[in-house]
C-alpha cells in the first residue's frame, strides 16, 4: 500500500505545473484556478462546540474528528520536504523561461545594427555621457565587452537572522567591550561623529575659499591638504606606528597583523604591521580626512591599498555598532525619566553605513574575504558567516571558463581576474563576531556594489521603482578603481554622488531619539570622509573630488607629476607629432577637435599612398561623429568600437591589413576591454590623448607587428590642447608637457622613441 499510494503521488505531482507545486508549497492548498466544482451541493454539518473549546489544542481536534484529504493535500508533505535550494532553482528557472519569452518579443522590434546588436541588447545604460544618440544605430548604453550582465530576476535578501543582526535588540557582550572611557576622548572616530558644527560655519562654505597647503611625505609624496572650513590642520606621518595609539576596535589589533603578513616580508618588516605605503594612507584614513590616492594600480600595489581601506571600513562599522550596543544596554539599566536622552543619539536616520563601490564581482568576493580574515585572524574560533556558500558560489569564478591560450598583458590579467560581471549589489551586516550576507540594505552595515547596481535601484526621476534612502546616512564612502568607471559609465557615478547623503523619504522605522543631530540637520554630506582611489589623474575623477568631497575634517589629494612619460617605453623608432589645437573654452573643445581633425588633419591622409592609417579615438561619441563623416564623404575605411561582433572585427581587421581599407576607426574602450593587437599599421593618428597613457605606447608598439621594410614611412600624430595638460604630462613627462602647453603657437614637435 506505501509503494503504491507514494506511487500515485508521485504521478499526480508530475503532472502539475511550476506554478501549482509553488502555489501548494507556500499556502499548502490548490490554487483556486484549478479546482474541480462539484455538481452536487454539500449538506451542511453542525458542529457543537465545547466550553474549553477556545484552549483545546489542534491534535485532540485531529485525532477525534479526522479530516477528509485531498490528493493535492497529500502531495503536500513531499513538496514540503523539498530542500531550499531546489525551490530556489525551480523559481529561477520559471523567471529565466518568462525573461527568454520576453526577451525573445523585444528582440522581434529591435533594429539595432546587425555589426551592433548583440552587445546592445545584452546590456543596458553602459557607456559615458549625458546624450544619447538619435539614431538607434547609435545607442551607447550597451555594457562593453568583457563583462556579463546576468542578475537573477528576482533579487536574493537574508530575512532569516534578521533578529540575530538588529542593533535595536542586542546588547554589548562583556568581552567586546571597547576601550577604556579615558581613552575614548582621542579615539578620532568619536571625535569626528561628536564634532559640532553651527549653522553659520554651514553656511558659509558656499562662500568661502578653499584653503590648500602642500606637504611631502615620504611615500605618498606631494600631498595637497584643503578645507572650506576656516580653520585648515596638516600633520605629518609619524616614524612609528603602534596598533595600540590606532584605536583599534577588538578584534583588529591581534587580526591585522596575520591579515597583512603577506605583505610584510622583506625589508617592509621593519616597518611594524603596516607597509610604508599603507601606513601613511591608513593615518589619512584614520583622522577621517577625504583622500584621493591616483596611483592605485591592479598590478603592482591594488591589493595593499584594499587591505587597508577594509581594515578603516570595518573598524569604522564595529566602533559604531559597539557605541549602538553599549547605549542599549545603559538604556535597559536606566530608570525612566532619568538622565538625557541626548546621550544616547549614536545613529544616522538609516542604518548603512560604509558604502564599497567596485567595478566587479572579484573585487566584491576579496572584500568580504578580508573582512571575514580581519574578524576571524588565526583564533580557533570560527565567526558565523550566513549564505556564504551562497555568495562563493555568485561571485566566485571557474578557472576553468578563462581560455588557456589567451595572451594579454600582464595589466590586462590583473585588472580582468575572476567575476567580472558589473551589475551587483550586496548588504552586509556585522554584529560582534557574525557576519550576515545579503542582508537587506535597510539591515545592512555595509552596503558592496558596482555603479550599475546602485544605478538600477536608485532609478531616475519619474520612474515609480525606485529607492535611493539607503544612502541617507553613509558615513564612509570608498570608490575604489574608479579609473575603470571611465571605461564603464562615468554618469553611472555621477548619478550615485548626486544621491548620496539626502534625506530619507520614509522613517525606515528609526527611533529618531537615537539619531545624531547633525543628521537630522540634513549636514551629513559634511561628516562623510570619501575615500577615492584610482590608477590616473583624470578631470573627471578631480571633479567628483572637488565637488563633492566636502568633509569638515578636510581633503588629501596625492598630486605626484610623472616625471618620465609612456613615450619612453615606445620601442619602435617613429617620429611623434603633436599638433596643438586652440579653444575658446572648455565646452568647445570637442568640437574644436572634430573641425582641426576635419580640415588641417585627414586631408593629409586622403592620398592612396597614405594607406593602412589607424585613428584611435578615445570617447566614443566622437568615434560615431568621425563614422557618420566618413561615410557621408565615401571614404575607404572600417571600423571597429567595443559593440562590434567577433566576425565584423576579423572582417575589418583582415581588410585593414591587406589594404583594402585605407583607413580603421578603433575606440579606447574596445582596446580596453580586448587588447587586440592591429597588424597592418603605417600611419597612427592619435584623435585625443590616450585616458590611460600607457595605452600609448602599447598602440605605438603596434607597428612592429608586420614589418615590411616601412619603418622609415611610419608616422604618429597626436591632437592636444591646453586643456589636456594631465594626459600630455602622463605621455611626454611633466616638464615636456610644460613647454609644450606654453607654446601658444601650433607646436610640431618630433620625439624619437628610446628602446
Amino acid at each position: 500500500m506505501g509503494k503504491r499510494s507514494s506511487r500515485s503521488q508521485s504521478q499526480l505531482l508530475s503532472t502539475l505545473t511550476k506554478k501549482q507545486k509553488k502555489h501548494l508549497r507556500d499556502f499548502g492548498e490548490e490554487h483556486p484556478f484549478y479546482d474541480r466544482v462539484s455538481s452536487k451541493e454539500a449538506k451542511p454539518q453542525i458542529c457543537q462546540l465545547s466550553e474549553n473549546s477556545d484552549t483545546s489544542n489542534s491534535e485532540s481536534e485531529s485525532e477525534s474528528e479526522p479530516e477528509e484529504v485531498s490528493g493535492y493535500h497529500k502531495l503536500l508533505a513531499t513538496l514540503k520536504n523539498v530542500s531550499e535550494e531546489e525551490e530556489e532553482e525551480e523559481e529561477e528557472e520559471e523567471e529565466e523561461d518568462e525573461d527568454a519569452l520576453a526577451e525573445a518579443e523585444m528582440n522581434s522590434d529591435s533594429d539595432v545594427s546587425k555589426e551592433e546588436e548583440t552587445a546592445a541588447e545584452s546590456a543596458g545604460m553602459q557607456d559615458r555621457g549625458n546624450v544619447l544618440p538619435a539614431d538607434p544605430k547609435e545607442k551607447d548604453w550597451d555594457e562593453p565587452p568583457g563583462t556579463s550582465q546576468q542578475e537573477s530576476p528576482e533579487e536574493f535578501t537574508d530575512t532569516k537572522h534578521e533578529s540575530l543582526f538588529s542593533l535595536e535588540t542586542n546588547f554589548l557582550e562583556e568581552e567586546s567591550g571597547g576601550h577604556c572611557p579615558l581613552k575614548a576622548s582621542q579615539d578620532p572616530f568619536l571625535q569626528h561623529v561628536n564634532k559640532e558644527l553651527k549653522e553659520r560655519e554651514i553656511q558659509a562654505v558656499a562662500t568661502n575659499p578653499k584653503t590648500t597647503q602642500e606637504l611631502k611625505w615620504p611615500t605618498l609624496g606631494q600631498l595637497v591638504f584643503s578645507s572650506k572650513f576656516q580653520k585648515l590642520e596638516t600633520f605629518k606621518p609619524p616614524k612609528d606606528l603602534d596598533l595600540k595609539a590606532l584605536y583599534l576596535q577588538k578584534p583588529l589589533e591581534s587580526t591585522w597583523t596575520k591579515t597583512n603578513s603577506q605583505f610584510l616580508s622583506g625589508p617592509q618588516k621593519s616597518s611594524g604591521p603596516f607597509t610604508p605605503l599603507q601606513k601613511e594612507l591608513f593615518v589619512v584614513m584614520n583622522s577621517y580626512r577625504d583622500l584621493f590616492y591616483p596611483e592605485r594600480t591592479a598590478l603592482k600595489n591594488g591589493e595593499e591599498v584594499r587591505q587597508v581601506y577594509c581594515l578603516h571600513a570595518i573598524n569604522h562599522v564595529l566602533k559604531a555598532n559597539a557605541q549602538v550596543l553599549a547605549n542599549n544596554s545603559r538604556r535597559r539599566g536606566q530608570k525612566p525619566g532619568v538622565g538625557d536622552d541626548d546621550d544616547f543619539r549614536d545613529q544616522g536616520l538609516t542604518r548603512p553605513k560604509v558604502l564599497i563601490v567596485v567595478p566587479f564581482r572579484e573585487a566584491a568576493l576579496r572584500v568580504v574575504q578580508l573582512f571575514i580574515s580581519l574578524l576571524e585572524g588565526d583564533s580557533k574560533k570560527k565567526i558565523i558567516v550566513s549564505n556564504k556558500k551562497r555568495f562563493n558560489g555568485e561571485y566566485g569564478s571557474d578557472p576553468e571558463e578563462r581560455p588557456p591560450n589567451l595572451k594579454r598583458p600582464e595589466d590586462y590579467e590583473a585588472v580582468f581576474v575572476g567575476n567580472i560581471d558589473d551589475h551587483f549589489r550586496i548588504g552586509v551586516a556585522i554584529l560582534q563576531r557574525s557576519i550576515r550576507l545579503y542582508a537587506p540594505f535597510y539591515s545592512s552595515d555595509i552596503l558592496i556594489a558596482s555603479p550599475l547596481g546602485l544605478r538600477t535601484i536608485i532609478g531616475a526621476d519619474g520612474e515609480k521603482k525606485r529607492d535611493f534612502d539607503f544612502l541617507s546616512s553613509i558615513e564612509l564612502l570608498i570608490i575604489d578603481q574608479a579609473d575603470i568607471y571611465l571605461m564603464q559609465n562615468w554618469e553611472h557615478v555621477l548619478h550615485l554622488m548626486n544621491h548620496m547623503n539626502l534625506l530619507p523619504l520614509d522613517s525606515h522605522g528609526v527611533d529618531f531619539s537615537r539619531v545624531r543631530m547633525w543628521s537630522l540637520n540634513n549636514w551629513s554630506k559634511y561628516y562623510r570622509q570619501t575615500l577615492l582611489f584610482g590608477a590616473l589623474q583624470d578631470a573627471q575623477i578631480n571633479s567628483v573630488f572637488n565637488k563633492y568631497c566636502v568633509n569638515v575634517q578636510g581633503q588629501v589629494a596625492v598630486r605626484n607629476v610623472p616625471l618620465t612619460g609612456s613615450i619612453s617605453h615606445v620601442l619602435v623608432q617613429l617620429p611623434h607629432v603633436f599638433q596643438r589645437m586652440e579653444a575658446d573654452n572648455l565646452a568647445s573643445v570637442i568640437d574644436a577637435r572634430f573641425n582641426f581633425f576635419v580640415n588641417k588633419i585627414l586631408p593629409q591622409y586622403r592620398d592612396a599612398v597614405m594607406s593602412h592609417t589607424l585613428i584611435y579615438v578615445p570617447s566614443y561619441f566622437d568615434f560615431v561623429r568621425l563614422r557618420n563623416y566618413f561615410k557621408k564623404e565615401d571614404l575607404n575605411f572600417t571600423h571597429i568600437c567595443e559593440y562590434t561582433q567577433k566576425s565584423a572585427i576579423s572582417r575589418a581587421r583582415h581588410f585593414f591589413l591587406h589594404g583594402e581599407r585605407q583607413f580603421l576607426l578603433l575606440t579606447e574602450r574596445f582596446h580596453f576591454y580586448k587588447r587586440y593587437t592591429i597588424k597592418g599599421i603605417r600611419n597612427l593618428i592619435f584623435y585625443e590623448l590616450p585616458t590611460y597613457p600607457h595605452f600609448y605606447s602599447e598602440v605605438c608598439n603596434m607597428l612592429r607587428a608586420t614589418t615590411r621594410g616601412e619603418e622609415a614611412a611610419w608616422t604618429c600624430t597626436i591632437l592636444y590642447s591646453k586643456y589636456d595638460a594631465q594626459r600630455l604630462a602622463a605621455v611626454v613627462g611633466a616638464e615636456r608637457a610644460a613647454q609644450m602647453l606654453q607654446s601658444k603657437k601650433n607646436v610640431h614637435l618630433f620625439i624619437t622613441g628610446e628602446r
